[in-house]
C-alpha cells in the first residue's frame, strides 16, 4: 500500500467527524480507541489490507506510541521507533510504511510540518529479487510436477508465463479465460493499472490450461479455475490422492507444496520471483517497458522504478537505439552540408528543427 494510501485512509476514517478529547494534547491510545468505537469501515481499501493496516497498528505503533500524547512524539521517538523494528528483522518499506501511517495522524493535527525536517525515512532497495536461472526453472519445474499439489505445476508455470501475481491467478475464474481467443482477464489486482488488464497466452500457458480444464469437465463460468481441494495418499504405493474439492471456492494456499518443491530442486527464491523471471526475460528480448507495464499491470510510479532497476538490461537496447542514428548521410548530403534557398542564402538544415 502507498504513502498516499495511508493518508487517505485516515482521512475516510472520519478524523474531521470522530471528536478526540484535548485535540493535540489526545493520545494516540485515545485516537486508536476512539477510531474503533466509532466503528468506521474503510471504504476505498480491500478487506485484507484493512486487516494489514489495523495489525500494523495494533502490534506495532499503538505499543510504542500509544500512551504519548501527539504533541508529545518527537523524532528521537520516530528514530528510535525504526531501529526497534530493525532489530526485530521488520523490512525498511514495511516500517516506513508504518510510520506512514503515523505521519497521517500527525499532519492531521499540524504536528508533521515541525518534525519533518528531522524525520528520515529508511531508504528502500529497489533491486530486492532474482530472476530464475534456466537450470533452477527446469529443476523448479519438475520439482512442481512431482509435488502431491496438482495444482502447484500450472499455477508456477502459469506465473512464470504471464508474469501474474499469485493472488492474480488463485483468484481466476473459467470467465476469465477464453481458449478461443487465446487471452485471459485479470481481475482485481493489487493496481488499479492491473485490474481488468488482458494478457494473451503463449502457446505454454496456453497448453497447461487447456491440460488443467480437462480435470474440470462439469465446470461453470462462475467456478474458480483453482479450486479449493485437500490431499492425501491412496493405495499401498501411496499415491498424492485430492478429494473436498469445492469448485466455489479458491484454493487457499500452496505455501506447503511450494516450500517442499523449491527445497526438492534446490532453487532459493519468492513466488514474486517468478513474476520477477518474466519480466526480465521480457526486458531482456527488447520489449519496450510501456508495453511490459500494460501485461503486469504496472502503475505508472512502478513504471519509473522499474526503469531504473533494469536499466543494466535495457543498456543494449539502447545501444542499438544510437546506432540508428550512425547512419550515413546521404550522397547530396555529402556534397551540400547546407541547403541554398531562392535568394542563394545558405541555411543550415538545424534552421528547420
Amino acid at each position: 500500500m502507498s504513502q498516499t494510501s495511508f493518508v487517505r485512509w485516515f482521512s475516510d476514517l472520519g478524523l474531521n467527524d470522530v471528536p478526540l478529547v484535548g485535540g493535540k494534547n489526545a493520545s494516540l491510545g485515545e485516537l486508536y480507541r476512539r477510531l474503533s468505537e466509532a466503528g468506521v469501515r474503510v471504504p476505498t481499501l480491500a478487506a485484507k489490507s484493512h486487516r494489514i493496516e489495523q495489525l500494523n497498528i495494533d502490534k506495532h505503533l499503538k505499543p510504542t506510541f500509544g500512551s504519548l500524547l501527539l504533541i508529545d512524539v518527537t523524532a528521537d521517538d520516530i528514530a528510535g521507533y525504526q531501529k526497534d523494528r530493525l532489530r526485530e528483522g521488520a523490512a525498511p518499506k514495511t516500517i516506513n510504511l508504518e510510520l506512514g501511517t503515523l505521519r497521517a495522524i500527525l499532519r492531521r493535527h499540524r504536528i508533521w510540518a515541525n518534525l519533518q525536517p528531522d524525520v528520515k525515512m529508511l531508504t528502500v532497495r529497489d533491486d530486492v529479487g532474482k530472476a530464475l536461472t534456466v537450470g533452477e526453472e527446469t529443476r523448479l519445474l519438475a520439482a512442481c510436477g512431482k509435488s502431491r499439489s496438482r495444482a502447484l505445476l500450472p499455477v508456477v508455470t502459469l506465473a512464470l508465463n504471464t508474469g501474474m501475481r499469485r493472488g492474480e491467478i488463485l483468484a481466476l475464474r473459467w470467465t476469465q479465460v477464453d481458449f478461443l481467443s487465446e487471452r485471459l482477464t485479470v481481475g482485481k489486482s493489487k493496481t488499479e493499472a492491473g485490474h481488468g488488464r488482458g494478457i494473451p497466452l503463449n502457446a505454454t500457458a496456453l497448453k497447461v490450461l487447456q491440460g488443467w480444464a480437462t480435470n474440470f469437465s462439469d465446470r461453470k463460468p462462475e467456478h474458480f479455475v483453482f479450486p479449493a481441494e485437500r490431499y492425501g495418499l491412496a493405495g499401498d504405493n501411496e499415491t498424492p490422492h485430492s478429494h473436498s474439492l469445492a469448485l466455489d471456492k479458491p484454493l487457499g494456499t500452496l505455501k506447503e507444496a511450494w516450500e517442499s518443491a523449491k527445497n526438492k530442486a534446490d532453487v532459493k527464491c519468492r513466488f514474486h520471483d517468478l513474476r520477477h523471471s518474466a519480466c526480465t526475460r521480457l526486458v531482456e528480448r527488447g520489449v519496450p517497458l510501456p508495453v511490459i507495464a500494460s501485461l503486469l499491470g504496472w502503475s505508472a510510479g512502478t513504471t519509473v522504478r522499474m526503469a531504473r532497476r533494469y536499466g543494466h538490461i535495457t543498456a543494449e537496447a539502447q545501444r542499438n537505439a544510437v546506432r540508428e542514428l550512425n547512419r550515413e548521410p546521404q550522397s547530396d548530403d555529402r556534397q551540400n552540408p547546407a541547403t541554398t534557398n531562392e535568394r542563394g542564402s545558405s541555411v543550415s538544415r538545424s534552421s528547420t528543427f
